[in-house]
């Protein structure tokens, strides 16, 4: 997975333009366009990926003792992994496993040889990913040795936690609230998804907030109804926060 912000700071982003804190902003589907939203701490969680790849023995349907059937692990996997998040990890710690992939067989009549199981965990603290990257990998590894298979396991830690330091979110908040009201400077809820921006605020301090980009009103025909969030096929940025936006970042002042 591409990570543009941490291929910048390996370019020497921070030797080369030398800065004493970091601002980003994002456009936020769905909340008016006029309002801004922010928190301190964690707003956007850590983006991690795994695939797991059990291999077992293939035989006939008809006949499954002469295989190791690799689909019945896949399944005991998949419904053990929950535990971690309901039993491992404290109940107050925010965590998600996703399985959003399972990849096996060609025929309807044949037990297959091996099982392909992929898909996302996503946490706001590095403590957490440990716990459950280790957990996975343990439930994974017995799971498959227990119906004598043979387990691969990966996973890749794409993007840290976005964190948020208090003393440059709360600057920002003054500056938004000075510019909107602060009636339109919103407490950003936490969301699971993640930013590469992430990357900056660990070399540097900052916020990284949002602004929002309205209620889709703005979208001419065949863009869909409602906001459309991010990724979605019918999103239309709303070009009425340039002027706004714009404003923002000009009237900026100094910290302090």
């Amino acid at each position: 997975m591409a990570a543009a912000a941490r291929e910048m700071i390996k370019d020497g982003l921070f030797e080369k333009f030398p800065m004493e804190a970091v601002f980003g902003a994002h456009n936020w589907p769905g909340m008016a366009a006029g309002q801004f939203a922010l928190k301190t701490g964690p707003c956007f969680a850590s983006s991690n990926e795994f695939r797991i790849v059990i291999r077992g023995k293939g035989a006939h349907a008809a006949m499954p003792h002469n295989g190791i059937d690799p689909v019945p692990v896949a399944c005991q996997m998949v419904q053990a992994f929950q535990t971690i998040i309901t039993r491992n990890k404290r109940p107050i710690d925010a965590g998600v496993i996703s399985v959003t992939m399972i990849h096996t067989g060609e025929a309807t009549n044949v037990v297959p040889d091996s099982c392909e199981i992929q898909g996302t965990v996503r946490t706001f603290t590095l403590e957490v990913l440990d716990l459950i990257e280790e957990r996975m990998k343990a439930i994974a590894e017995h799971t498959c040795a227990a119906f004598g298979t043979e387990c691969e396991f990966e996973f890749s830690r794409n993007y840290p936690p976005t964190i948020n330091h208090p003393d440059e979110t709360a600057f920002v908040r003054r500056v938004l609230g000075e510019m909107v009201g602060a009636g339109n400077v919103q407490e950003f809820e936490p969301t699971m998804g993640a930013e590469d921006f992430s990357y900056f605020l660990l070399e540097k301090p900052g916020c990284y907030f949002l602004i929002g980009n309205g209620d889709g009103s703005h979208r001419e025909g065949g863009h869909g109804l409602g906001p459309c969030m991010l990724h979605n096929p019918s999103y239309d940025f709303n070009d009425e926060l340039i002027p706004l936006g714009a404003t923002m970042w000009v009237r900026w002042p100094r910290p302090g």
